[in-house]
């Protein structure tokens, strides 16, 4: 067990930033000792029971800059790389993140269907959060921690976000040019893949077509 010198934050007021760095120190510190990769964090034994021989090596409080460092140093601290894997099958504090990215996404496409309700636009992402935390994770987050996140994610919306201060007008639009960006880009790419890139495929991919 390693003891922070500084606690950091879990609930709606936490930025992702200084979350995601806590989740891949903490894969180092794993990885150093070889631990389930499988372990959700939730539950520990106690050190101080009689029943489990324990050792108390140091009484220091670490950083997670130092504990980076020594994981850096000894080879232990997860490449960048671990994040697309930590996305893909995501335990312990990358579940925070996991879900975060998840329920925000969808919550930005929601907005569209809220406007002048914001107490409902809550309510839909703290359901889809709880459903999203269901379904990603063999290990769920707790219930208040999920609802943290989704409250993170509405108060950011309604206080921060460009789309809703902007209004349905605003949004429709954009949405709309979006997806004719898409539709553009999509068709672009069938022609290509049917008649080819130079003139001299199209030529000879309208001949044989």
């Amino acid at each position: 067990m390693w003891a922070l010198a500084e606690p950091f934050t879990r609930t709606e007021y936490a930025r992702r930033k200084p979350l995601a760095y806590a989740a891949a120190v903490t894969e180092g510190l794993r990885r150093s000792v070889d631990g389930d990769k499988g372990y959700s964090g939730l539950i520990t034994k106690n050190p101080e029971r009689t029943a489990w021989d324990s050792h108390w090596v140091t009484d220091k409080l670490y950083t997670l800059d130092e504990l980076r460092f020594w994981l850096e140093e000894t080879g232990f601290m997860p490449p960048e790389s671990w994040k697309k894997t930590r996305r893909k099958s995501p335990i312990g504090l990358g579940r925070n993140c996991a879900l975060f990215e998840s329920a925000r996404t969808w919550a930005y496409r929601e907005i569209r269907h809220h406007f002048g309700d914001p107490d409902g636009l809550g309510r839909s992402i703290q359901a889809t959060a709880q459903a999203l935390n269901q379904e990603l994770f063999s290990e769920p987050l707790p219930v208040a921690e999920v609802d943290h996140i989704a409250r993170s994610i509405h108060r950011w919306i309604i206080t921060k976000s460009r789309m809703w201060a902007d209004g349905p007008a605003v949004y429709e639009a954009t949405f709309t040019t979006i997806q004719a960006a898409r539709g553009k880009k999509g068709g672009r790419r069938s022609a290509e893949r049917r008649w080819g890139t130079t003139n001299a495929e199209r030529i000879e991919g309208f001949i044989n077509d």
